[in-house]
């Protein structure tokens, strides 16, 4: 038996009910396929601030730094004394005598200066190692923390114009650095 018109009708009428709702369900699936990949990101220069172990490792470079420059400085002030003395007894120098004492005391000056700029140089290599062990523990943490999360992506804003406009709820800092933290400290 053929079905009717009537029937044929009704059958149309299911085929596209159907196709609305397979529609609809699509397009619901498709939205959260991508808030559960949502983009965010956190403030990098909060959780360097924020990070208990920056604190710590900036206390003991400084503590470093300020010993280094004190080395420097009691260098300086003994020249600086020698300089003073020559320049009392200078009147009472021979010629060859002074002379003697002046290239004494520029080769004196030349070792301060160059013993100067290597602590100079080695005070950055400290604070360039120091900040990078701070940015490779966040770096490990976020990482991690993305992965157990199922975020896709992560970013990073700096204030550098990378990230002009986020919506706060998609800002993941304060969630990180509680999470950064406490993980430091279990291995205190």
């Amino acid at each position: 038996m053929k079905p009717s018109f009537s029937q044929k009708i009704d059958l149309s009428k299911v085929i596209v009910f159907l196709s609305a709702i397979a529609l609809l369900l699509s397009l619901v699936a498709i939205y959260f396929a991508k808030s559960s990949s949502e983009l965010v990101y956190v403030d990098v220069n909060k959780l360097i601030e924020g990070y208990s172990r920056t604190k710590i490792a900036k206390a003991e470079f400084d503590k470093k730094a300020t010993t280094l420059k004190a080395n420097v400085d009691s260098l300086v002030t003994s020249w600086q004394k020698e300089l003073q003395a020559y320049e009392k007894e200078r009147a009472s120098l021979s010629p060859k005598e002074l002379q003697l004492k002046q290239e004494l005391l520029a080769n004196k000056q030349q070792q301060i200066n160059g013993y100067q700029e290597a602590i100079q140089q080695k005070i950055q290599e400290e604070d360039k190692k120091t900040t990078q062990t701070v940015i490779n523990d966040i770096n490990d943490y976020v990482k991690e923390y993305g992965k157990n999360k199922g975020y896709k992506i992560i970013f990073g804003a700096s204030g550098g114009g990378n990230i002009m406009y986020a919506d706060e709820s998609t800002d993941l800092t304060q969630e990180i650095l509680k999470g950064l933290n406490a993980e430091y400290d279990k291995k205190k």
